[in-house]
């Protein structure tokens, strides 16, 4: 009673007791219906209220696995000094992955669940409460215990208020997950895992053969060569998921270097194309005008070698005297330097005189 007492008094006012305290447990079978359940695995909780203050409390349940789950009721309003029983239902698909796993790989492969829960409580007005004080509430299967319709609107509204109100404290519990097997209903179905097995192994090559031997004679072995067995066979699964994941990760790689070699041949090939349009009209124009370039260049050195040959030739007809008769061309022999035959006689006039 005073250890009571004194977890009550450690929590908040605002928080509920929870039971379990830190994990819930579902336990898995093979087939649920024949081993005189109802076909299902289940765990309950219960949240209690602990008296500490006049005021209710209203709490909410969340998962990481929503589709794993089912949880009736995932929320609602508790009473000072009562409690409320939440079920929690393991989906019957997932059981039955679970199962698989089990008989692959034993127990260990059910022991690192990361499936979690959190209960989350605070407490509400009165006015608030007094609204689900004498709700009648949906029973059954497909009810769970759940207010109708609209009350449920308005906690899923008030509990989006109170995550994002920071003066309405929240308290938040945790609860991990543990699968356990039924050893009962494993060693009951082992019988028939076998047999069945033996009429399909005999058509197996030689390595499988061999592991399927070792799983046959599983009941033989001692728990060290069990725990060896269950080791190794983990150690296998390890090394098929990783080379796997590589696969994988190569396979993109490839992929996405596949479609970037794609896209940098497009795009060479657009611009490729468009060069070659644009280099055809520039070509053409740019030999058009080299051609000419040229052509003009050819005539003006030609005119002017014949310039200087010229030049060249009639200073040397002028040195060799050649060239008096053009000195009576009126033009050409002004031109050319000569004296004219007006200005000859004048200058041999004078020197008569």
């Amino acid at each position: 009673r005073t250890r009571t007492k004194t977890t009550t008094m450690s929590l908040p006012t605002h928080a509920l007791e929870i039971d379990p305290e830190s994990s819930l447990q579902f336990t898995i079978t093979r087939d649920p219906a024949k081993d005189g359940s109802d076909g299902s695995s289940r765990c309950t909780m219960t949240l209690r209220h602990p008296g500490n203050t006049k005021g209710y409390l209203a709490f909410k349940v969340k998962t990481t696995q929503p589709r794993r789950y089912l949880v009736r009721p995932n929320q609602g309003i508790v009473a000072p000094n009562s409690s409320e029983t939440v079920s929690i239902l393991l989906v019957d698909k997932d059981r039955q992955v679970l199962w698989s796993s089990y008989e692959r790989l034993g127990q260990s492969a059910l022991d690192h669940s990361k499936d979690k829960f959190l209960v989350q409580s605070c407490a509400v007005a009165d006015e608030f409460s007094a609204k689900f004080a004498n709700e009648p509430r949906m029973m059954g299967e497909g009810g769970g215990g759940q207010y109708k319709k609209e009350l449920v609107e308005e906690l899923t509204a008030m509990w989006n208020s109170a995550s994002s109100d920071s003066n309405r404290p929240v308290y938040n519990k945790k609860l991990h997950v543990r699968h356990v097997v039924d050893t009962a209903a494993a060693a009951g179905a082992a019988p028939a895992n076998t047999a069945s097995s033996n009429n399909n192994n005999n058509n197996l090559p030689p390595s499988f053969q061999e592991g399927v031997d070792k799983r046959n004679n599983a009941d033989k072995m001692s728990p060290e060569q069990l725990t060896d067995e269950v080791a190794s066979l983990r150690r296998k699964y390890d090394e098929l998921v990783a080379f796997s994941v590589n696969l994988t990760a190569e396979r993109d790689i490839l992929n996405n270097t596949l479609e970037q070699t794609k896209r940098d041949l497009n795009r060479e090939m657009a611009t490729r194309t468009a060069l070659e349009k644009q280099g055809l009209k520039v070509g053409s124009r740019l030999q058009d005008s080299k051609s000419s370039k040229s052509s003009g260049g050819v005539s003006g050195k030609t005119l002017l070698i014949v310039v200087v040959v010229a030049c060249l030739s009639v200073i040397r007809a002028t040195n060799l005297g050649s060239l008096d008769g053009l000195g009576s061309v009126p033009v050409l022999g002004g031109m050319l330097g000569f004296d004219s035959p007006t200005q000859k006689s004048g200058r041999g006039w004078n020197d008569e005189l």
